[in-house]
C-alpha cells in the first residue's frame, strides 16, 4: 500500500471511530457528521474567473429555483437539444472528451452544474434536489435527449419517474447507481460505522425526503419508465459496481445494456460514443 493510500485509510478509521463513539454519546451530532460527509462534495467546484477551456466560449445562463440557483453552458447548435448531467464530486467540464461525438450531430448541447457543484449553490448534494434542478432546465430548454454519468445517471432516472411526460425522448445512463441503500451500506463500511449509524442515516432521509432507503430505487423506478436508453456499465467500474447497471436496466422494458470492460467508472470509450451515437442519431434510418 502506497503512503498516500496508508495516510488516507488511517483518516477514514480515525474518522469512522469518532463517529462511532458520538453516536453513543451524542447521536445528532454524530447523524450531522455522517450525514455531512456523505452529502457534501470536497471537489468539483468551479469559479466564473477560472473556468475550465471547454466551458470558456459557451452561452452561460444562471436560474433561481427556490433558494438555490444553478448553472448550465450551452453550445449552440439546431433544434435538436441535449442535456448532459454529471455525477459526484464533478462539473460539466467533464464532458469535454463526450462533445465531439455528440457535436457531429449538429445538436444543441447543454451541461449543467449539479447542486453544491460548478457554478451551482448549496453546501449539500443529493438526488432529489438534483432532479428538481434537471426538470427546471428541461422546462426552460425542452430537450429531446438526456445523458447522466454516475449519480447524475441516477438522478435522470429520478426525475424521469417523477416526470414522464416531459420532453425527453431517450436517455442515456453511464456507470450509475441504483440503490441509495447501496450507496449507504458503501459508505457505513468504508468508514467502518456501526448499524445505529444506519438508522439514523435512514430516519434523516425519510424526515427530509419523506421516503425511506428501500424505496428508492433506480431499478423500481425504471420499471415506470416508457422512452427508449441505454443502459452502460463497465465490469471494473470501483466507484459503482457493476450490478448497479444490471438493476436500472433489469427493469427498464425499453432500456439497452451495455456491457464495457477496462473503462473504469469515467465510461470514456470510442467505440461506446459510437454506440451511443448511432442510437440517438441514426437508429430510425
Amino acid at each position: 500500500m502506497s503512503l498516500k493510500k496508508s495516510i488516507r485509510f488511517l483518516v477514514v478509521k480515525s474518522v469512522g471511530q469518532y463517529i462511532n463513539l458520538l453516536s453513543f454519546v451524542h447521536p445528532k451530532k454524530a447523524l450531522h457528521v455522517s450525514y455531512s460527509l456523505f452529502s457534501q462534495p470536497r471537489v468539483g467546484k468551479l469559479h466564473k474567473e477560472d473556468l475550465p477551456t471547454i466551458l470558456q466560449n459557451t452561452i452561460k445562463e444562471t436560474f433561481q429555483h427556490n433558494e438555490h440557483h444553478f448553472q448550465t453552458y450551452t453550445w449552440k447548435g439546431n433544434d435538436t437539444k441535449i442535456l448532459l448531467v454529471h455525477g459526484w464530486e464533478s462539473n460539466s467540464a467533464r464532458w469535454e472528451k463526450t462533445l465531439p461525438y455528440l457535436q457531429k450531430s449538429g445538436s444543441t448541447i447543454i451541461a449543467l452544474d449539479a447542486p453544491a457543484h460548478g457554478q451551482s449553490s448549496g453546501k449539500e448534494f443529493n438526488v432529489p434536489r438534483y432532479a428538481e434542478f434537471i426538470n427546471k432546465a428541461v422546462e426552460k430548454y425542452n430537450p429531446s435527449i438526456i445523458i447522466g454519468h454516475s449519480i447524475g445517471g441516477s438522478a435522470c432516472v429520478y426525475h424521469q419517474y417523477l416526470h414522464p411526460e416531459s420532453s425527453i425522448e431517450k436517455m442515456v445512463i453511464l456507470g450509475a447507481p441504483s440503490d441509495l441503500k447501496t450507496l449507504i451500506d458503501n459508505y457505513i463500511q468504508m468508514l467502518s460505522l456501526n448499524r445505529k449509524m444506519f438508522t439514523l442515516l435512514e430516519k434523516r432521509y425519510l424526515e427530509n425526503f419523506n421516503f425511506k432507503l428501500d424505496h428508492f430505487s433506480g431499478g423500481t423506478f425504471a420499471k415506470q419508465i416508457k422512452i427508449e436508453g441505454i443502459i452502460a456499465h463497465d465490469t471494473t467500474d470501483k466507484i459503482v459496481d457493476f450490478k448497479e447497471g444490471q438493476k436500472i436496466a433489469s427493469g427498464w422494458k425499453k432500456g439497452r445494456f451495455i456491457t464495457t470492460k477496462d473503462l473504469g467508472h469515467s465510461m470514456h470509450d470510442d467505440k461506446l460514443y459510437q454506440e451511443i451515437y448511432q442510437f440517438l442519431f441514426e437508429a430510425k434510418k
